[in-house]
This record gives C-alpha cells, sequence and structure tokens, in this order.
C-alpha cells in the first residue's frame, strides 16, 4: 500500500477515536450531574425537608403536603433552605386549578413541575428530585 494513504487512515481513525472519547466523557459526566448517579448518602446529605404546606384546592378541599427536595451540591441545599417560601409560593400556585383527583393520581406531574418552577429560582446549584413523603386530603 502507499505510505501516504496509510498515514492518513491513521490520522482518521486518531481523530474517530479522540472525538468518540470526548463524546463518551461529556455523556457519562452530564448524567452525573443530574442526580442519577448519586449514592444515597449523598441525597440524604443534599436534600432539605419542608415544613407542611395546606392549601385549598379547586374542588372545595384541603390538602396538606410536604416535600422532599434534593439538591446537587452543598451550596444548593444553603440556597434552597433559604428559598423554602419560594417552594411555598410555587406549589400554591401550581395548586390552584387542582382538584382532589390530581393528588390522587398525577403526583409524579407535580413533583416534576415543583421542580421545574424552583430551578428556574435557583443560581448555586439545582434541584435534581422532589419526592412527595406526606399528603393528606381533606
Amino acid at each position: 500500500m502507499n505510505p501516504k494513504l496509510i498515514k492518513i487512515l491513521v490520522v482518521v481513525l486518531l481523530i474517530i477515536t479522540i472525538a468518540g472519547a470526548v463524546t463518551l466523557y461529556f455523556l457519562l459526566n452530564k448524567s452525573s450531574n443530574e442526580g442519577e448517579g448519586m449514592s444515597i448518602d449523598d441525597m440524604v446529605k443534599y436534600s432539605h425537608t419542608t415544613e407542611e404546606i395546606r392549601t385549598d384546592l379547586n374542588d372545595g378541599n384541603f390538602v396538606l403536603i410536604q416535600f422532599q427536595l434534593i439538591t446537587n451540591s452543598k451550596a444548593a441545599l444553603e440556597e434552597l433552605q433559604k428559598r423554602e417560601f419560594q417552594v411555598k409560593n410555587e406549589f400554591i400556585k401550581l395548586s390552584v386549578d387542582l382538584t382532589t383527583k390530581d393528588f390522587q393520581e398525577n403526583l409524579t406531574e407535580l413533583e416534576s413541575d415543583i421542580k421545574t418552577a424552583m430551578n428556574k429560582h435557583m443560581t448555586e446549584g439545582q434541584i435534581v428530585d422532589v419526592l412527595i413523603i406526606s399528603k393528606v386530603i381533606q
């Protein structure tokens, strides 16, 4: 074979290998930042339990609910603790149109909505998960 052709093939293979390694690094690094790779110890360490929040629902009933919010860093946890009043506010805004049926069927959607709303406020990290740990409807 032509030596020039072999050099070109080696360079192309080297470039493809480097590009693949860089892509793999960013893909793996991104998923670990989203809380999927967090250990249970880190989840406990960076989590905040809200006070119970009470509000009325669109169908005349009341809900008493409590959240566990998991952040991705100590700085985010400290910021979230200062922003608990905003968690309450965002929940009340989101619950204006909700009914008892929504609280019996769509809890995952509510958790996701709280997470999205609060991450808009966060400046020192992110909330990676929101869990409902207590719920009473009356």
